[in-house]
């Protein structure tokens, strides 16, 4: 199957399918500072989460993703888990584009509040967050949530809790396919 863009030149984004474990796990392995996962883990996203994850690509393949689920008891949170946005795509906006289109899907509990962890060194992603705050139109808030002890000898940095919100969810682009 040949993959085309978007009308507009930008990629097109889908939710993941089963067969989108492997090149997810290679996605990710060429987005450092991201922690890298086993297959296994890829493939049951893409089997148990396909609705609150999303994919962009474009003819020569994946370009990013943004994993994420629903806490449980909350169905107006969406949890974002990893963002990962190829190296030869980056600085187009992609991550941005890919929350937005997430976010912009029809479901029956549109999700009103958006939750991460970032640690405080990943500059690019807590950049992404604060544009999509602005995007949305709504505050970011921090508070503790990991500390670095928690991850025992891995030398990991803590994660706090980025949380965005309240706000309404965009409305999806003509033309596009979240």
């Amino acid at each position: 199957m040949t993959v085309r863009p978007a009308p507009d030149g930008r990629a097109r984004l889908r939710p993941p399918v089963r067969a989108d474990g492997p090149a997810l796990r290679d996605l990710v392995a060429r987005c450092p500072p991201l922690d890298l996962n086993s297959v296994y883990l890829y493939l049951l996203l893409t089997e148990h989460f396909p609705d609150t994850c999303i994919l962009a690509e474009d003819e020569d393949g994946l370009l990013g993703m943004v994993s994420g689920y629903r806490p449980p008891g909350r169905d107006d949170t969406l949890f974002v888990w990893q963002v990962a946005v190829d190296p030869r795509a980056r600085g187009r906006g992609l991550g941005l584009d890919m929350l937005l289109g997430l976010l912009a899907r029809r479901t029956r509990h549109p999700a009103r509040w958006v939750e991460t962890t970032v640690g405080p060194g990943n500059r690019a992603s807590r950049k992404l967050f604060s544009r999509l705050a602005a995007r949305l139109g709504a505050p970011l808030g921090e508070t503790a949530l990991f500390d670095a002890a928690l991850f025992g000898a891995d030398a990991h940095e803590a994660e706090p809790l980025l949380r965005i919100g309240p706000f309404t969810p965009p409305a999806p682009e003509a033309g596009r396919i979240p």
